[in-house]
């Protein structure tokens, strides 16, 4: 291969690199905002390999920035490649047993936001050649289009392409304050709350309809409605705490108000299993050693920490 032969294949990924990176921040000031780069610079790389290819990937308004049906197509296909290319790379690093570099990470913001999120600064302690970029974000983010390395999710987990690994276990309790009960007693069968106030948590996908399971196994749905609604489990422990209604709460959230007995845990016969907090990533051929080292210091660390999560 001649040099410069050599060399365009090298501009060429520059600017590909380029490209998909303003893509992801949305726009050219963004991106150069996190990349420690000039606005002008990364918008000549950008306008250098449009002239390459021969049509426009960017439509550029004051007011706008949307990707033309080409750019939508060299996104997707740019993508890939690179994220190829750095795979590979990392083999060889990993190769070496080096432990450094980028892990981009979606969680649900309860995660971060409860006890259980100091693992992921615990790790960051002791991993300071890792960068951890961590999204916070409620909804089902689609790992490979939206690039990220690892998925933090609460769930009963559906069958999927993607790979799973179980944290730990977890569960939703039935709770409420001791003056709650004391006001209406201690519902005996999950079916007795349709008649109480219950807090709700919009964010779950059980909302208004609450799963249960009888002692036979049998699942049963029942409704309930109340007077507060949050998108929060943390606002609606808060509810619960201040006697505002019955709610269903994960146990990594209840758990410091049950010891510290502003609420208590009801009905626990009747609690669905299947739960957990898993680990999830794309199917890919190699996962970085960086992504396994993560996945492995949570698992320990959960386990280490299982009063943390109610067990």
């Amino acid at each position: 291969m001649s040099a410069a032969l050599e060399q365009q294949q090298m501009d060429t990924l520059t600017r590909m690199r380029a490209f998909v990176q303003v893509v992801e921040a949305e726009g050219f000031s963004a991106a150069g905002r996190k990349l420690g780069r000039s606005k002008a610079l990364l918008s000549k790389y950008v306008r250098e390999l449009e002239d390459e290819l021969g049509v426009l990937l960017i439509n550029r308004t004051t007011r706008r920035f949307s990707l033309t049906e080409a750019g939508q197509t060299y996104y997707q296909r740019a993508a890939e490649i690179l994220r190829e290319i750095d795979n590979l790379a990392e083999t060889v690093r990993d190769s070496a047993g080096d432990l450094k570099g980028r892990i981009k990470i979606t969680a649900p913001r309860t995660f971060a936001d409860a006890a259980i999120g100091q693992s992921l600064i615990d790790f960051a302690s002791q991993h300071p050649d890792i960068v951890l970029d961590i999204s916070l974000d409620d909804r089902v983010v689609d790992l490979v289009e939206e690039g990220y390395d690892l998925a933090i999710r609460i769930t009963k987990l559906a069958d999927s392409a993607l790979i799973a690994r179980k944290l730990a276990p977890s569960r939703i309790l039935l709770c409420a304050s001791p003056a709650l009960i004391e006001r209406y007693g201690a519902p005996k069968h999950p079916r007795e709350l349709q008649n109480l106030p219950c807090v709700v948590d919009t964010n779950a996908r059980y909302r208004y309809s609450w799963p249960f399971r009888e002692p036979d196994g049998a699942h049963i749905s029942v409704p309930v409605q109340g007077r507060f609604e949050a998108n929060s489990p943390l606002s609606v422990r808060a509810a619960a705490i201040a006697s505002i209604g019955f709610a269903l709460i994960p146990d990594f959230i209840a758990q410091p108000a049950i010891d510290s007995g502003q609420l208590v845990s009801l009905l626990e016969d009747y609690l669905e299993d299947g739960r957990g907090i898993f680990a999830v990533f794309p199917n890919r051929r190699h996962l970085p050693a960086r992504v396994r080292a993560l996945v492995d210091f949570l698992a320990q660390w959960l386990k280490q920490h299982q009063h943390a999560i109610g067990h």
